[in-house]
């Protein structure tokens, strides 16, 4: 079996499984983030004209985190966080993270960094990007707020095929200035954005192996963006490691390994030797080309940060390359780290400082800029260049602009220029 057999079979109570099983498997973390009111709504018809009273399977199992419209925007943003600070107060539930600078931040960087994931779980989560959390050897998918109401009642997934699985083994030394951002953004342009559909991305090899979790991170983040249910890196010493070290987990951790013999539906191999900075064009993250063959594009705004490239590492590299320098006139910079912790210690470090005084604005963790429903929209006709995960029309609050993604590296250099730069050649 795969990784992911392995997982659902151990959940569902199953000795094997195998791709098109369909199977219910129990829930080790349910994830919501502001659209938890939503599953509230549904969660609270479930027991409409039941004489049970509504109660969550399992409090210490469900997570909610605020991170998308934060601080509230509007009164109907705020109105509804008060329904779900209300609703987390009554029903228990114990990973609850409001709008506050100590524990606060994205929730896909608040649950790795908390040591809410373990290898082996079965994590669910109301966006799509959960997929993030299989760089720490979880099966981490998104679900609807239909189906997590039903999660919150039974504590399981109803009717889960089980998904066939792409092998990717990865080899070779990443050059300066190029990282896991650039492998999964060519990885996406060599499949295409349907090329994982409703499958998972398992990925393999030296170059994996040697990673940081910040990186593993980033692939299974941005698996989704080729159609994947779900992105999964073998846990491993680094996996132990990261959970020891920077979550402060000290419970049992237990990988869970492919099998020698496991079916995979197809195998990539990519050597990152070569390797050169990628670029998702508008308006689809397959839209991908080296960056020498759009270098010189002028982009109004810079934007670094989010659930996929907002970690200290990322902000390290921007810092490096921006310490002394200033932002191009005519080009906004926007910084937003992933987390409150991670905030605090870009601060510790100095790299806040490097980033005003190159004129960036530094702002609070959130998913505001990347969705462009908070800060940050962009105007008619304006490009922006960012380090998120998603550059389809109005990605960023406007139709009528353009994204293009990238690496931290290559939106530093970029924002010193005023236009897209390989930060190898400048």
């Amino acid at each position: 079996m795969t990784i992911v057999e392995k997982i659902l079979a151990r959940a569902s109570g199953l000795p094997s499984v195998k791709a098109g099983d369909v199977v219910e498997p129990k829930v080790d973390l349910a994830m919501s983030h502001e659209n938890a009111a939503l599953v509230i709504n549904q969660f609270l018809e479930i027991y409409q004209g039941t004489p049970l009273p509504p109660k969550i399977w399992d409090p210490s199992r469900v997570a909610v985190i605020f991170d998308h419209r934060v601080p509230a925007e509007s009164s109907k943003t705020a109105s509804n966080q008060k329904k779900v600070r209300d609703f987390v107060g009554v029903q228990g539930v114990g990973k609850f993270h409001d709008i506050r600078g100590d524990v606060g931040g994205i929730c896909h960087q608040i649950l790795p960094e908390n040591g809410y994931v373990r290898p082996g779980y079965v994590v669910v989560g109301t966006d799509s990007h959960t997929t993030s959390h299989g760089a720490l050897g979880a099966f981490a998918f998104g679900i609807g707020a239909t189906e997590m109401a039903t999660v919150w009642a039974l504590g399981s997934v109803l009717n889960v095929e089980v998904p066939t699985t792409i092998k990717v083994v990865v080899k070779g030394r990443f050059k300066k200035f190029v990282g896991p951002k650039d492998l999964i953004l060519h990885l996406i342009g060599k499949i295409s954005a349907q090329g994982a559909n409703f499958k998972v991305l398992e990925f393999h090899g030296e170059t994996i192996s040697k990673m940081s979790t910040s990186g593993r991170l980033v692939l299974c983040n941005m698996s989704v963006e080729a159609g994947a249910t779900a992105g999964i890196v073998p846990a491993d010493e680094e996996t132990a490691r990261y959970l020891r070290e920077e979550a402060g987990v000290t419970g049992p951790i237990e990988p869970v390994l492919p099998d020698a013999d496991a079916a995979y539906e197809s195998v990539i191999e990519i050597n990152v030797s070569k390797l050169q900075p990628q670029i998702a064009c508008p308006h689809t993250v397959d839209n991908v080309k080296p960056i020498d063959q759009v270098a010189g594009k002028r982009v109004n705004q810079i934007v670094i940060g989010s659930c996929t490239n907002g970690r200290l590492d990322d902000l390290a590299i921007a810092a490096k390359i921006l310490k002394g320098q200033k932002v191009a006139q005519g080009t906004r910079m926007l910084i937003f780290p992933a987390s409150a912790k991670i905030f605090r210690q870009a601060l510790g470090k100095g790299y806040v400082g490097v980033f005003m005084q190159a004129g960036a604005v530094v702002m609070n963790s959130g998913c505001g800029p990347c969705l462009g429903i908070h800060e940050g929209a962009l105007g008619d006709g304006e490009a922006a260049l960012s380090t998120t995960n998603r550059n389809f029309k109005g990605r960023m609050g406007n139709p009528n602009s353009e994204v293009y993604l990238c690496s931290p590296a290559v939106a530093a250099a970029s924002a010193i220029t005023g236009v897209i730069t390989n930060p190898r050649k400048k």
